[in-house]
């Protein structure tokens, strides 16, 4: 097999929020498993730290979702360098300090709102143009379980998961054939993020590595034909 050939064989795939939690295990999952790799965060620290860990052949920069441009640039140099991702999964997300919710801050919830919601939107603004154009590739989104049902003292987090669900299914209706969004409920699963809301009681959930190794194979075998499903990982 030729050079050209093969990089043109190699899949890609874009991960949001890829330094901590799942986002870091699919990050050095996929990379295992021949995967082209691009992500993004917030922190820089993590960010050098993830580009290290999985070397050449892969794209990572710091990046706030819920800044248009910023991921306008960062969309530009993932194509430039990696080419159009084959799987782009939007994994960045913020959870809300446990209150009622007249009780939150506007300031949180807005932020919060801003990097669930608005930030997801900006991620398929800036790349899914580039996979239209070229007429393949599948869209991620990751929900929860507090986007298909609620519990108290979480009302931002479950109105912007609810809001991906709903952003996910008007998006499938929109792609072309051969194109694929799709919702994902990722599980429960012992990550800061749900350590922020249910305390020690996070332990005796499975690890991101746990979960990684059986959502990855699952991930993968998304296809056109899944489009517009609310899935849950196995």
């Amino acid at each position: 097999m030729s050079k050209n050939t093969q990089q043109e064989s190699t899949r890609t795939v874009i991960i949001t929020g890829a330094t901590r939690g799942i986002g870091r295990e699919m990050a050095k999952g996929f990379s295992r498993r021949g995967w082209r790799v691009a992500g993004c965060a917030r922190s820089r620290k993590d960010v050098e730290k993830i580009a290290e860990d999985l070397g050449a052949g892969n794209f990572f920069e710091v990046v706030d979702i819920s800044n248009d441009a910023s991921v306008a640039t960062f969309a530009r140099q993932v194509i430039d360098n990696l080419g159009t991702p084959d799987l782009l999964i939007n994994n960045a997300a913020l959870m809300n300090d446990p209150a009622r919710l007249w009780e939150i801050p506007a300031v949180e919830f807005d932020r919060l709102t801003a990097v669930n919601i608005n930030g997801i939107a900006n991620v398929i603004r800036h790349f899914a143009g580039d996979m239209i154009r070229q007429g393949r590739g599948i869209i991620v989104n990751l929900s929860s379980g507090w986007g298909r049902s609620t519990s108290a003292d979480v009302a931002p987090y479950c109105t912007s998961k609810w809001a991906v669900e709903g952003l996910t299914s008007a998006l499938a209706q929109e792609l072309p054939e051969g194109m694929a969004a799709i919702s994902l409920n990722p599980g429960v699963i012992d990550t800061d993020m749900l350590r922020q809301c249910w305390g020690n009681e996070a332990a005796s959930c499975q690890t991101p590595a746990q979960w990684a190794k059986t959502a990855l194979p699952f991930l993968e075998k998304i296809t056109a034909q899944d489009n517009g499903r609310q899935l849950t990982a196995p």
